[in-house]
């Protein structure tokens, strides 16, 4: 990840924002109540600023059929409003970005992980060559704004929406986002949202993933990854793997032994028996499940074993099948 400072959203000032820090740094962990923020968003009564989050914008004519070849998703022929979720990868088939876009039509919507936005553009202009296109880092320009699935709030300025199965990604003018969110309902923390992702076994780049991931351990090939188009990097990993059925390592969910006070941090061992078997990759207390976490495990790791993730007994759900 970048060492880049992310951009400070101004919500910060609201009363009881306690800022986040590490990769969430710029927005806030929670506004005083923790909990009744995740049981507001899970009803749909809430919002989440997300306005460290990098935004780019891909304008021209060629837009969509020069993103397709450079990214596992097909978008050749996206309808104009459909969310998709794509990737790129290394020559090897390693994760290196994870997109999350829409097409308005005119122009293609982005947004990345803190941090990630400038070296995600060097890439896009190194393979511009004679495509009629323009890609453009617009963070400083607009923030995404997330809202829950169920929630009636009016969109107000947003320039663009990606609608999800569990909700809405708002791209807000940056100038006006203090004001767009008075019409969104009561402020919920990246906690909040963090432990609503982890329920739902969602992945996210530099927490679920490292150096070595492939698509497939994190369940990405069912949401960011076509399996029947080509001519992008790193295809031949992804098929390979595919066909054989055998990835290396896979992701499960693990509901964590409630007696301990500490969560395990991110990177911490997951063993069995005596054996390193993975690493937990994000935790969270949840309002109804209790204390959970999602970890990359070997393949092979039985799935009904009880594991220990830092020094927290945890039992298994299966995310990726083995």
């Amino acid at each position: 990840m970048s060492a880049q400072r992310n951009p400070q959203s101004p919500l910060l000032g609201t009363p009881g924002a306690v800022p986040a820090e590490g990769q969430d740094d710029g927005v806030a962990a929670h506004y005083g109540d923790f909990f009744r923020e995740q049981r507001d968003l899970a009803a749909g009564n809430a919002f989440v600023d997300l306005s460290h989050r990098g935004v780019l914008t891909v304008s021209g004519p060629d837009r969509l059929p020069w993103l397709h070849l450079l990214l596992t998703q097909h978008v050749s022929e996206l309808p104009p409003n459909q969310a998709a979720e794509a990737l790129v990868l290394s020559p090897h088939g390693h994760v290196e970005h994870a997109l999350y876009l829409v097409d308005d039509g005119e122009t293609t919507w982005i947004h990345v992980e803190p941090g990630t936005q400038q070296e995600l553009l060097a890439y896009l202009e190194k393979m511009r060559f004679m495509y009629r296109v323009e890609a453009v880092d617009a963070t400083d320009a607009y923030a995404v704004v997330f809202l829950p699935a169920g929630s009636t709030a009016d969109l107000g300025p947003a320039a663009a929406v990606r609608e999800l199965p569990y909700g809405r990604d708002l791209f807000v003018p940056r100038e006006r986002l203090a004001e767009a969110v008075r019409g969104y309902g009561g402020p919920a923390g990246i906690w909040a949202y963090e432990a609503l992702r982890i329920e739902a076994h969602r992945p996210r780049l530099g927490f679920e993933t490292d150096h070595r991931t492939i698509p497939h351990e994190v369940g990405w090939l069912e949401t960011a990854v076509h399996l029947n188009k080509g001519c992008y990097r790193g295809q031949e990993t992804v098929a390979r793997v595919h066909n054989l059925g055998r990835p290396p390592r896979r992701l499960v969910f693990l509901h964590l032994d409630g007696t301990e006070e500490k969560l395990p941090p991110h990177g911490a061992e997951v063993r069995l028996d005596d054996r390193t078997v993975g690493f937990v990759t994000s935790s969270a207390r949840h309002h109804e499940l209790g204390p959970v976490a999602l970890a990359l495990v070997k393949r092979n790791t039985p799935v009904d074993a009880t594991l220990l993730a830092g020094s927290v007994p945890a039992g298994q759900e299966v995310v990726v099948a083995p």
